[in-house]
Protein backbone atom coordinates (compact mmCIF):
# COMPACT_ATOMS: atom_id res chain seq x y z
CA UNK A 1 0.00 0.00 0.00
CA UNK A 2 0.94 3.67 -0.07
CA UNK A 3 1.43 5.75 3.06
CA UNK A 4 2.69 9.17 4.13
CA UNK A 5 5.99 9.67 5.94
CA UNK A 6 7.62 12.77 7.36
CA UNK A 7 11.40 12.82 7.02
CA UNK A 8 11.99 16.15 8.75
CA UNK A 9 10.80 19.74 8.64
CA UNK A 10 9.10 20.45 5.32
CA UNK A 11 9.82 16.95 4.00
CA UNK A 12 6.65 14.92 3.38
CA UNK A 13 6.83 11.86 1.14
CA UNK A 14 4.45 9.14 0.00
CA UNK A 15 6.04 5.70 -0.21
CA UNK A 16 5.26 2.01 -0.35
CA UNK A 17 4.58 0.39 3.02
CA UNK A 18 3.62 -3.14 4.09
CA UNK A 19 -0.10 -3.89 3.99
CA UNK A 20 -1.43 -3.92 7.57
CA UNK A 21 -2.47 -7.27 8.99
CA UNK A 22 -4.04 -8.55 12.17
CA UNK A 23 -1.32 -8.85 14.82
CA UNK A 24 -3.33 -9.16 18.03
CA UNK A 25 -6.76 -10.80 18.43
CA UNK A 26 -8.31 -7.44 19.35
CA UNK A 27 -7.09 -5.74 16.15
CA UNK A 28 -9.00 -4.63 13.09
CA UNK A 29 -7.73 -3.53 9.70
CA UNK A 30 -9.45 -0.49 8.20
CA UNK A 31 -9.26 0.54 4.56
CA UNK A 32 -9.08 4.32 4.65
CA UNK A 33 -11.79 6.13 2.68
CA UNK A 34 -10.87 9.66 3.74
CA UNK A 35 -8.05 11.10 5.84
CA UNK A 36 -6.87 14.67 6.37
CA UNK A 37 -4.05 16.94 7.47
CA UNK A 38 -4.38 18.43 10.95
CA UNK A 39 -3.07 21.77 12.10
CA UNK A 40 -1.07 19.86 14.71
CA UNK A 41 0.65 17.97 11.87
CA UNK A 42 2.19 21.30 10.92
CA UNK A 43 4.19 21.42 14.16
CA UNK A 44 6.59 18.63 13.09
CA UNK A 45 6.35 19.96 9.54
CA UNK A 46 7.91 23.15 10.88
CA UNK A 47 10.41 21.81 13.37
CA UNK A 48 11.07 18.06 13.17
CA UNK A 49 14.76 17.16 12.91
CA UNK A 50 15.80 14.95 9.98
CA UNK A 51 14.67 11.35 10.51
CA UNK A 52 16.41 8.69 8.43
CA UNK A 53 13.76 6.45 6.95
CA UNK A 54 10.99 8.82 7.94
CA UNK A 55 8.10 8.44 10.38
CA UNK A 56 4.51 7.69 9.39
CA UNK A 57 2.09 10.50 10.13
CA UNK A 58 -1.60 11.31 10.36
CA UNK A 59 -4.23 10.68 13.03
CA UNK A 60 -7.63 11.38 11.45
CA UNK A 61 -9.38 8.87 9.22
CA UNK A 62 -12.64 7.14 8.40
CA UNK A 63 -12.99 3.94 6.46
CA UNK A 64 -14.29 0.42 6.01
CA UNK A 65 -13.40 -2.55 8.21
CA UNK A 66 -11.55 -5.08 6.07
CA UNK A 67 -10.60 -7.65 8.72
CA UNK A 68 -11.12 -8.25 12.44
CA UNK A 69 -9.28 -10.34 15.01
CA UNK A 70 -10.98 -13.29 16.71
CA UNK A 71 -11.65 -11.36 19.93
CA UNK A 72 -13.32 -8.36 18.27
CA UNK A 73 -16.99 -8.32 19.28
CA UNK A 74 -18.58 -5.05 18.16
CA UNK A 75 -17.34 -4.78 14.57
CA UNK A 76 -17.83 -6.80 11.42
CA UNK A 77 -16.17 -6.71 8.03
CA UNK A 78 -17.83 -4.04 5.91
CA UNK A 79 -18.69 -1.66 8.78
CA UNK A 80 -18.04 2.00 8.05
CA UNK A 81 -16.13 3.41 11.01
CA UNK A 82 -14.75 6.59 12.52
CA UNK A 83 -11.28 6.33 14.06
CA UNK A 84 -10.67 8.80 16.92
CA UNK A 85 -7.15 10.15 17.14
CA UNK A 86 -6.45 8.11 20.28
CA UNK A 87 -6.43 4.33 20.60
CA UNK A 88 -8.38 3.20 23.67
CA UNK A 89 -9.44 -0.06 25.27
CA UNK A 90 -12.84 1.13 26.49
CA UNK A 91 -12.60 -0.83 29.75
CA UNK A 92 -9.91 0.71 31.98
CA UNK A 93 -10.75 3.23 34.71
CA UNK A 94 -9.90 6.20 32.49
CA UNK A 95 -11.95 4.99 29.53
CA UNK A 96 -14.89 4.32 31.83
CA UNK A 97 -14.53 7.90 33.10
CA UNK A 98 -14.62 9.25 29.53
CA UNK A 99 -10.90 10.10 29.39
CA UNK A 100 -9.80 7.80 26.59
CA UNK A 101 -6.74 9.92 25.82
CA UNK A 102 -5.34 8.65 29.15
CA UNK A 103 -6.24 5.00 28.48
CA UNK A 104 -4.04 2.63 30.50
CA UNK A 105 -3.70 0.30 27.53
CA UNK A 106 -3.95 2.67 24.59
CA UNK A 107 -1.99 5.42 22.91
CA UNK A 108 -1.99 7.24 19.61
CA UNK A 109 -1.34 6.73 15.93
CA UNK A 110 2.33 6.61 14.87
CA UNK A 111 3.02 5.27 18.37
CA UNK A 112 6.12 3.05 18.54
CA UNK A 113 5.01 1.55 21.85
CA UNK A 114 1.74 0.32 20.33
CA UNK A 115 3.23 -0.41 16.94
CA UNK A 116 0.69 1.83 15.24
CA UNK A 117 1.24 3.64 11.96
CA UNK A 118 -0.17 6.95 10.76
CA UNK A 119 -3.61 7.46 9.29
CA UNK A 120 -2.57 9.26 6.11
CA UNK A 121 -2.40 5.96 4.27
CA UNK A 122 -4.48 3.53 2.27
CA UNK A 123 -5.07 1.23 5.24
CA UNK A 124 -4.38 1.11 8.98
CA UNK A 125 -4.13 -1.59 11.64
CA UNK A 126 -6.28 -0.54 14.60
CA UNK A 127 -5.38 -2.04 17.99
CA UNK A 128 -8.08 -2.39 20.64
CA UNK A 129 -10.63 -2.05 17.87
CA UNK A 130 -13.74 -2.49 20.04
CA UNK A 131 -12.74 0.37 22.31
CA UNK A 132 -11.42 2.63 19.58
CA UNK A 133 -13.61 2.50 16.48
CA UNK A 134 -17.19 3.75 16.22
CA UNK A 135 -19.58 2.51 13.54
CA UNK A 136 -21.47 5.10 11.49
CA UNK A 137 -24.73 3.21 10.92
CA UNK A 138 -26.24 3.27 7.47
CA UNK A 139 -23.14 4.82 5.89
CA UNK A 140 -20.91 3.40 3.19
CA UNK A 141 -18.13 4.83 1.08
CA UNK A 142 -20.58 5.96 -1.62
CA UNK A 143 -22.05 8.52 0.78
CA UNK A 144 -22.24 12.17 -0.20
CA UNK A 145 -18.91 13.99 0.05
CA UNK A 146 -20.32 16.50 2.52
CA UNK A 147 -21.37 13.67 4.85
CA UNK A 148 -17.99 11.97 4.57
CA UNK A 149 -16.29 15.26 5.39
CA UNK A 150 -18.46 15.83 8.46
CA UNK A 151 -17.89 12.28 9.67
CA UNK A 152 -14.16 12.84 9.30
CA UNK A 153 -14.30 15.86 11.64
CA UNK A 154 -15.48 13.46 14.35
CA UNK A 155 -12.08 11.79 14.38
CA UNK A 156 -10.57 14.94 15.87
CA UNK A 157 -11.47 18.56 15.20
CA UNK A 158 -15.20 18.54 15.98
CA UNK A 159 -14.65 16.48 19.12
CA UNK A 160 -11.73 18.72 20.09
CA UNK A 161 -13.79 21.88 19.68
CA UNK A 162 -16.56 20.24 21.71
CA UNK A 163 -14.05 19.27 24.40
CA UNK A 164 -12.87 22.87 24.64
CA UNK A 165 -16.43 24.05 25.19
CA UNK A 166 -17.32 21.28 27.65
CA UNK A 167 -14.18 21.77 29.73
CA UNK A 168 -14.80 25.50 29.59
CA UNK A 169 -18.26 24.91 31.09
CA UNK A 170 -20.13 26.61 28.26
CA UNK A 171 -23.82 26.73 29.07
CA UNK A 172 -26.91 28.64 27.95
CA UNK A 173 -26.24 32.36 28.28
CA UNK A 174 -22.44 32.09 28.45
CA UNK A 175 -20.08 34.70 27.10
CA UNK A 176 -17.33 32.90 25.18
CA UNK A 177 -14.22 34.01 23.31
CA UNK A 178 -12.51 31.63 20.91
CA UNK A 179 -8.85 32.29 20.09
CA UNK A 180 -7.89 30.93 16.69
CA UNK A 181 -9.69 30.67 13.36
CA UNK A 182 -8.30 27.28 12.34
CA UNK A 183 -10.50 24.21 12.07
CA UNK A 184 -10.46 23.52 15.82
CA UNK A 185 -11.28 27.13 16.65
CA UNK A 186 -14.21 27.08 14.24
CA UNK A 187 -15.43 23.82 15.77
CA UNK A 188 -15.17 25.46 19.20
CA UNK A 189 -17.43 28.24 17.90
CA UNK A 190 -19.93 25.70 16.59
CA UNK A 191 -19.81 23.76 19.86
CA UNK A 192 -20.31 26.87 21.99
CA UNK A 193 -23.31 27.78 19.86
CA UNK A 194 -24.81 24.30 20.21
CA UNK A 195 -24.32 24.46 23.98
CA UNK A 196 -26.29 27.72 24.14
CA UNK A 197 -23.68 30.47 24.47
CA UNK A 198 -25.25 33.91 24.11
CA UNK A 199 -22.14 35.81 22.99
CA UNK A 200 -19.31 34.21 21.02
CA UNK A 201 -16.34 36.37 20.05
CA UNK A 202 -14.00 34.81 17.49
CA UNK A 203 -10.43 36.10 17.42
CA UNK A 204 -9.00 35.57 13.95
CA UNK A 205 -7.80 37.60 11.01
CA UNK A 206 -8.43 35.40 7.96
CA UNK A 207 -11.66 36.67 6.45
CA UNK A 208 -12.82 33.48 4.74
CA UNK A 209 -12.35 31.57 7.99
CA UNK A 210 -13.97 34.13 10.28
CA UNK A 211 -16.91 34.42 7.85
CA UNK A 212 -17.42 30.68 8.29
CA UNK A 213 -17.10 31.20 12.04
CA UNK A 214 -19.97 33.69 11.90
CA UNK A 215 -22.06 31.11 10.05
CA UNK A 216 -21.21 28.62 12.79
CA UNK A 217 -22.43 31.04 15.47
CA UNK A 218 -19.85 33.74 16.23
CA UNK A 219 -21.58 36.98 17.19
CA UNK A 220 -18.48 39.15 16.71
CA UNK A 221 -15.03 38.90 15.16
CA UNK A 222 -11.87 40.56 16.48
CA UNK A 223 -9.00 40.61 14.00
CA UNK A 224 -6.55 42.54 16.19
CA UNK A 225 -3.91 40.78 18.26
CA UNK A 226 -1.89 41.64 21.36
CA UNK A 227 -2.98 44.54 23.57
CA UNK A 228 -5.25 45.93 20.86
CA UNK A 229 -7.08 42.63 20.52
CA UNK A 230 -7.37 42.22 24.29
CA UNK A 231 -8.86 45.72 24.61
CA UNK A 232 -11.37 45.02 21.82
CA UNK A 233 -12.58 41.79 23.43
CA UNK A 234 -12.83 43.32 26.88
CA UNK A 235 -14.88 46.14 25.42
CA UNK A 236 -17.22 43.75 23.57
CA UNK A 237 -17.71 41.54 26.63
CA UNK A 238 -18.16 44.27 29.22
CA UNK A 239 -14.85 43.81 30.98
CA UNK A 240 -13.73 40.33 30.00
CA UNK A 241 -14.95 36.98 28.78
CA UNK A 242 -16.41 34.40 31.17
CA UNK A 243 -14.91 31.60 29.10
CA UNK A 244 -11.91 31.58 26.76
CA UNK A 245 -11.35 28.65 24.39
CA UNK A 246 -7.73 28.65 23.20
CA UNK A 247 -7.32 26.70 19.96
CA UNK A 248 -3.86 27.77 18.79
CA UNK A 249 -1.20 26.33 21.10
CA UNK A 250 1.39 29.08 20.84
CA UNK A 251 2.47 31.21 23.80
CA UNK A 252 1.05 34.53 22.49
CA UNK A 253 -2.40 32.89 22.41
CA UNK A 254 -1.99 31.94 26.08
CA UNK A 255 -1.04 35.53 26.92
CA UNK A 256 -4.07 36.72 24.99
CA UNK A 257 -6.32 34.34 26.93
CA UNK A 258 -5.06 35.66 30.26
CA UNK A 259 -5.65 39.22 29.05
CA UNK A 260 -9.28 38.71 28.07
CA UNK A 261 -10.66 36.33 30.71
CA UNK A 262 -12.58 37.97 33.54
CA UNK A 263 -12.06 37.18 37.25
CA UNK A 264 -13.63 33.86 38.13
CA UNK A 265 -13.54 32.78 34.49
CA UNK A 266 -12.22 29.72 32.70
CA UNK A 267 -9.47 29.27 30.11
CA UNK A 268 -9.87 25.99 28.24
CA UNK A 269 -6.88 25.06 26.07
CA UNK A 270 -7.03 22.52 23.27
CA UNK A 271 -4.34 23.93 20.98
CA UNK A 272 -1.35 21.60 21.39
CA UNK A 273 1.04 23.76 23.47
CA UNK A 274 4.35 24.57 21.84
CA UNK A 275 5.82 25.84 25.12
CA UNK A 276 6.49 24.32 28.54
CA UNK A 277 6.47 27.33 30.86
CA UNK A 278 3.81 29.99 31.31
CA UNK A 279 2.68 32.33 34.12
CA UNK A 280 0.18 30.90 36.60
CA UNK A 281 0.95 33.09 39.62
CA UNK A 282 -0.99 35.57 41.71
CA UNK A 283 -1.08 38.27 39.06
CA UNK A 284 -2.30 36.03 36.26
CA UNK A 285 -4.45 33.06 37.35
CA UNK A 286 -4.31 32.61 41.11
CA UNK A 287 -5.27 36.12 42.22
CA UNK A 288 -8.35 36.47 39.98
CA UNK A 289 -9.48 32.88 40.63
CA UNK A 290 -9.17 31.81 37.00
CA UNK A 291 -9.53 28.14 36.15
CA UNK A 292 -7.10 26.69 33.60
CA UNK A 293 -8.28 23.48 31.96
CA UNK A 294 -8.28 21.56 28.69
CA UNK A 295 -6.01 18.97 27.12
CA UNK A 296 -6.16 16.31 24.40
CA UNK A 297 -9.80 15.69 23.61
CA UNK A 298 -11.20 12.24 24.41
CA UNK A 299 -13.25 12.40 21.22
CA UNK A 300 -14.34 8.77 21.65
CA UNK A 301 -16.34 9.88 24.69
CA UNK A 302 -18.25 12.45 22.66
CA UNK A 303 -19.08 10.46 19.54
CA UNK A 304 -22.43 9.13 20.72
CA UNK A 305 -23.47 12.73 21.42
CA UNK A 306 -22.14 14.30 18.22
CA UNK A 307 -22.70 11.58 15.61
CA UNK A 308 -26.52 11.80 15.38
CA UNK A 309 -26.47 15.47 14.40
CA UNK A 310 -23.96 14.75 11.64
CA UNK A 311 -25.96 11.80 10.32
CA UNK A 312 -29.26 13.69 10.20
CA UNK A 313 -27.70 16.86 8.76
CA UNK A 314 -28.52 19.07 11.73
CA UNK A 315 -24.89 20.18 11.77
CA UNK A 316 -22.35 20.30 8.95
CA UNK A 317 -18.91 20.55 10.54
CA UNK A 318 -17.32 19.22 7.35
CA UNK A 319 -17.46 22.72 5.92
CA UNK A 320 -14.04 23.30 7.48
CA UNK A 321 -12.57 21.21 4.63
CA UNK A 322 -11.97 23.48 1.68
CA UNK A 323 -9.80 21.42 -0.66
CA UNK A 324 -9.37 17.75 -1.54
CA UNK A 325 -6.04 16.17 -2.46
CA UNK A 326 -5.21 12.66 -3.63
CA UNK A 327 -2.86 10.79 -1.31
CA UNK A 328 -0.01 11.05 -3.81
CA UNK A 329 -0.37 14.83 -3.68
CA UNK A 330 -0.29 15.12 0.12
CA UNK A 331 3.03 17.05 0.12
CA UNK A 332 1.13 19.81 -1.70
CA UNK A 333 -1.63 19.63 0.92
CA UNK A 334 0.88 20.25 3.71
CA UNK A 335 2.43 23.14 1.79
CA UNK A 336 -0.97 24.70 1.09
CA UNK A 337 -2.05 24.50 4.72
CA UNK A 338 1.29 25.85 5.89
CA UNK A 339 0.89 28.81 3.53
CA UNK A 340 -2.69 29.32 4.81
CA UNK A 341 -4.00 28.84 1.30
CA UNK A 342 -6.14 25.98 2.67
CA UNK A 343 -7.99 25.83 5.98
CA UNK A 344 -8.06 22.03 6.21
CA UNK A 345 -7.14 19.54 3.51
CA UNK A 346 -9.08 16.32 3.03
CA UNK A 347 -7.11 13.38 1.62
CA UNK A 348 -8.52 10.79 -0.76
CA UNK A 349 -6.38 7.59 -0.78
Amino acid sequence: MRATFIHGAGDIRVADAPDPVIVHPTDAVVRVVRACVCGSDLHPYHAMPPAPGGRSIGHEFIGVVEAVGPEVRTLTVGDFVIAPFAVSCGTCEFCRAGLQTSCSNGGFWSDARLGTAGGQAQAVRVPLADGTLVVAPGVDESADESLLASLLTLSDVYGTGWHAAVRGQVAPGSTVTVIGDGAVGLMAVLSAQLLGAEQIVLMGRHRARTDLGVEFGATAVVAERGDEGIAAVRDLTGGGSQIVLEAVGHYPAYEQAIGIVRPGGVISRVGVPQYDQAPVGFGTLFGPNITLTGGPAPVRAYLETLLPGVLDGTVNPGRVFDRTFDLEDIPAAYAAMDAREVLKAIIRP
